[in-house]
């Protein structure tokens, strides 16, 4: 399941507005003394001081300290512009953080993450109702079965380690009798023992094989509830029972006539046979006549309990047990989705509770630097007005001692720029106390969230639970 909005939202509050670094180096502290040599403050006014200039009339500033209060001037305007380059990074920054958008975002949110696991658990429930009704068809068909053939057992067969040990002793009993004839066969071989397991091999494979094959189809044909199948099966273990006879005696037959005789063996010992089936002179060919027809009837045995004896029966229960076990596998997988859904959901949920936590500090972090830099530039503007009347002072005391008539009135006066004032925060920020309430009132609702899901999960979980009614009545059965 993905929540694609839920998503959306968490990876957008993942990602930090700026990298906020906080500078207050932004007003240059003036060098008085630097800027009185710069200017020749003080030759200036020893110059103007012995032309008796400004006049001891004069109600304004002369050229010189117009010139010291525009250079002070123009560093306060540099400053203001700084500062108001400083203020809209801010307000970006402000707005960047999007209080009033996220928190929006999480109300849509919420509705619209719950509707889509309620949706998700419909989905699930709706294929698992779909398995359900083929376990339904597949476990009818299985108890009609049972019904038509008169069957109250339960299926037999080998499964797992069983199985496997059966298979082993099949195995066993064919390298057992290739083993067996190739020793018995190696008289008279040019090739000795591996020459006689060479030529045992074909009458091994028969002999096994063919046992095999009427133990898994005409041997449960005897088992059958029709008696044409059961003759069927009387006429088919005749069969088996005639040619194992024969298969074996052919072959001791072929031993003996192996022994003396190297080309036409095969032909002399069928020829021998129908002449006399049972004229074996030698005891290790009886042996070997026994040991092949032991080892038949041993595989007919084995092979017969490999699975039910009932023809079909085996089949039908397999298929019935794999709609179960695949009904099942998935009823889990749905189950164990859900809950990982609800945990994933609630991680992120956390996540977006420690973002917008993020983000409440880098507002506060921005309003906290804000307000210290407005600070700074009204402790600014009073340090250029000192700066300005230190200028002034040295221009008009070394002025005073060049001259011989009384200063101006006006060189008692201190210098004040008209203080500036920069742009004042907009109205619609918001404050840190609305934040933490609007954080609280998102908080709440996130977690209303978490426990909305939690119960859908439950539900969910409860209602395929509720589809585990694996043998309902025929009514149900045929809806």
């Amino acid at each position: 399941m993905a929540f694609e909005r839920l998503n959306n939202l968490v990876s957008a509050l993942r990602v930090t507005n700026h990298d906020f670094k906080a500078s207050t180096e932004i007003f240059p502290q003036v060098d008085v003394d630097r800027i009185a040599k710069e200017m020749n403050v003080l030759e200036l006014a020893e110059t103007r001081g012995s032309q008796e200039q400004p006049t001891s009339t004069a109600g304004g500033y002369d050229d010189v300290e117009l010139s010291i209060i525009s250079r002070i001037q123009d560093a306060k305007n540099t400053a203001h512009h700084n500062l108001e380059d400083q203020l809209h990074l801010f307000t970006e920054r402000l707005v960047g953080l999007d209080f009033q958008g996220q928190f929006s975002e999480l109300e849509k949110v919420n509705a619209e993450t719950i509707s889509e696991f309620k949706a998700e658990v419909v989905k699930g429930k709706g294929t698992l109702h779909g398995l359900r009704r083929d376990l339904i068809r597949k476990d009818k068909e299985l108890k009609d079965f049972q019904a038509s053939h008169r069957i109250t057992r339960a299926p037999r067969g080998a499964e797992g380690g069983r199985m496997f040990l059966k298979i082993s002793l099949l195995v066993l009993f064919f390298f057992g009798e290739w083993i067996a004839n190739g020793f018995f066969l190696s008289k008279g071989n040019e090739m000795g023992i591996v020459g006689g397991i060479l030529e045992a091999f074909v009458f091994s494979l028969l002999n096994i094989g063919v046992a095999l094959f009427y133990a898994l189809v005409g041997l449960p044909l005897l088992t059958h509830r029709s008696k044409l199948v059961v003759l069927g099966g009387l006429i088919t273990g005749a069969a088996y029972l005639v040619f194992a006879v024969i298969l074996n005696l052919v072959l001791a037959h072929y031993r003996e006539i192996a022994g003396n005789l190297v080309d036409g063996a095969g032909l002399r010992a069928l020829s021998r046979f129908w002449s006399d089936p049972l004229g074996l002179d030698d005891l290790h060919s009886w042996m070997l006549f026994a040991t092949g027809l032991l080892l038949s009837v041993l595989t007919v045995v084995d092979g017969y309990f490999m699975r039910d004896p009932y023809i079909g029966y085996a089949g039908v229960n397999q298929r019935r047990d794999e709609a179960e076990d695949y009904y099942l596998s998935r009823q889990a997988e749905l189950i164990d989705q859900l809950i990982q859904v609800r945990n994933t959901n609630h991680e992120q949920i956390d996540q977006i509770v420690e973002s917008l936590s993020g983000r409440r500090r880098e507002h506060n972090a921005i309003i906290a630097h804000r307000t210290k830099l407005l600070a700074l530039f009204s402790e600014y503007q009073d340090h250029l007005d000192r700066a300005t009347n230190q200028l002034l002072r040295k221009y008009r005391d070394a002025n005073i001692s060049a001259r011989k008539t009384s200063p101006p009135k006006y060189f008692d006066v201190s210098y004040k720029f008209t203080r500036i004032k920069p742009t004042r925060p907009s109205n619609a920020e918001l404050t840190d106390k609305q934040i933490a309430e609007a954080m609280k009132k998102s908080q709440e609702g996130l977690s209303a969230q978490i426990k909305a899901i939690a119960a859908a999960c439950e539900d969910g979980i409860n209602e395929y639970r509720e589809l585990d009614i694996l043998f309902p009545d025929a009514e149900t059965a045929n809806g």
